[in-house]
């Protein structure tokens, strides 16, 4: 099978290398893409004096956009499989076989790497663990599906959800409402326990001033997603 890891990159200058060197070492049968979102900092210029693989985009798109650029990149080249990867180096490849084993042994179309089902490793900041709280029982209202970490960005995804977001992909926040809706559209989501690093570099896009906007506006395209089949 075609694997690819797509990273999302906007100004991660200071953990971009050390992200790529983990996959490279630890999945070495993925090939990899970094995203770069127009980035301020000098992420492009380390993407390019080493030679990563990568594209930038011309204006920037937000991670929604920057993900679906890496969706429609895997679907116009053939791949299998892609996955989701921070390039902040919160993520670990050494979990990409693990995610491959369960997309495949239950037939799934989606699969999450969970903070939440062992608790082990950084658990999120607080603010961050009271939106992940109400979004899984948001989406196990609407869906009946239990998504124990409904905003984790390192999620893998098979050939058929490829197409599906390589042609619609949310823009803002995209993990909790790209769930509903397929979960919604019959596709079937998995998880396993993974354990995350803290952010090295940068900041978070979800602070304690724009948290509370951001759940409100998730929530209602949450709803949306769900009621829009």
């Amino acid at each position: 099978m075609k694997k690819l890891v797509i990273i999302p990159a906007f100004n991660e200058s200071g953990s971009i290398e050390k992200t790529i060197s983990d996959i490279v070492s630890n999945a070495p049968d993925f090939d990899y893409l970094v995203v770069n979102d127009c980035s301020t900092d000098n992420t492009l210029e380390i993407l390019k004096n080493n030679k990563y693989e990568h594209i930038s985009l011309p204006v920037n798109l937000g991670i929604g956009g920057a993900v679906q650029a890496g969706y429609m990149y895997a679907y116009n080249n053939d791949y299998d499989i892609a996955v989701q990867f921070d390039g902040d180096g919160q993520h670990n490849a050494s979990y990409l076989d693990d995610m491959v084993k369960k997309l495949e042994e239950t037939d799934g179309d989606m699969v999450i790497g969970s903070r939440f089902i062992e608790h082990e490793g950084f658990q999120s900041s607080g603010v961050r663990r009271v939106g992940i709280k109400f979004f899984t029982g948001l989406i196990k209202l609407l869906t009946g599906k239990k998504i124990t970490d409904p905003t984790s960005g390192f999620r893998m995804v098979n050939r058929r959800l490829i197409s599906l977001f390589a042609k619609d992909y949310p823009k803002d926040y995209p993990e909790p409402e790209s769930e509903v809706t397929i979960i919604s559209k019959g596709y079937k989501v998995e998880e396993i326990p993974v354990v995350m690093n803290e952010r090295e570099e940068g900041v978070s896009s979800i602070s304690m001033i724009n948290g509370v906007y951001y759940m409100i506006k998730v929530s209602i395209a949450i709803l949306i997603a769900r009621f829009n089949k």
